[in-house]
């Protein structure tokens, strides 16, 4: 895990992100890329170097949250993209080739109702990348339980564990497996990859209404550090594929969740 993403928005607490992204780049010793995303548009008797102006503006805003944080010798650069979103991590991802990106919950979107805010749902939902969600005022500590939670043990690309295995090693974490049963599950999804048994300590099954309903059921008696989950279209979030929102009622977590995407699922 060597290149770590951290996308600012204008939340006043996106520094308590950045920290606990460079505290947790330290462990793995690798550099940090705090980005933001501006739209800046030259018509027809406007300015012709607003971009440059609007690009200083977003690099000036980046200093001022990273003077914030204790870079504890961590390498943290700047990099600002002028368009979507989405459109400026695919590309960084392609021009640098992206880890991790370690989002808050909320994002840019103050609602307290909400867990996941439009533009964190937007990371989630739209981008490949392994994602890191966690809570607003949370300090890093080593993970050394880790709960990963499915409904289905199919993967059809062995790659998409590579951040788990890694955050696994780095802290020699033990990584307990949930198979949640949900209404309508096939035996298919009853077989699990041997590349996730392989890195598991031990393999719970239960029965429930949802996933996120299931992992509640366990989390009293296994106390995990980081909540595993992966980003299917019948997984975890499958809600995101219909909407870029996330009510707490639906699902909330106090502890860091890491999702893995499934391509192509």
């Amino acid at each position: 895990m060597k290149k770590i993403l951290v996308p600012i928005g204008t939340s006043p607490d996106a520094h308590e992100t950045l920290q606990y992204a460079v505290d947790l780049a330290l462990e793995f010793s690798s550099q940090v890329y705090v980005m933001e995303v501006f739209n800046a548009q030259s018509g027809a008797g406007s300015l012709t170097n607003i971009e440059e102006i609007v690009a200083e503006s977003s690099r000036e805003h980046l200093k001022e949250v990273i003077d914030k944080v204790n870079a504890k010798n961590v390498d943290i650069k700047i990099a600002t993209y002028n368009g979507d979103l989405i459109d400026g991590l695919k590309d960084i991802d392609i021009e640098l080739g992206i880890d991790l990106i370690v989002i808050a919950p909320r994002s840019n979107d103050i609602r307290e109702e909400l867990y996941l805010g439009y533009t964190s749902g937007k990371i989630i939902k739209r981008t490949d990348i392994p994602t890191l969600i966690v809570p607003r005022g949370t300090a890093f500590k080593p993970y050394k339980s880790i709960l990963t939670a499915f409904k289905s043990g199919i993967l059809k690309r062995k790659r998409i564990l590579t951040a788990l295995i890694d955050i696994k090693k780095r802290f020699n974490a033990k990584v307990n497996l949930l198979l949640v049963k949900t209404p309508g599950y096939s035996d298919d999804d009853l077989k699990i990859d041997t590349a996730l048994l392989d890195i598991s300590s031990h393999l719970t099954l239960t029965e429930n209404s949802t996933t996120y309903l299931g992992v509640l059921e366990h989390f009293q008696v296994q106390h995990p550090d980081l909540l595993c989950v992966f980003r299917r279209k019948r997984g975890f979030f499958k809600n995101l594929w219909e909407k870029s929102t996330i009510p707490k009622a639906e699902f909330s977590s106090r502890i860091p969740v890491l999702v893995l995407s499934v391509k192509k699922d």
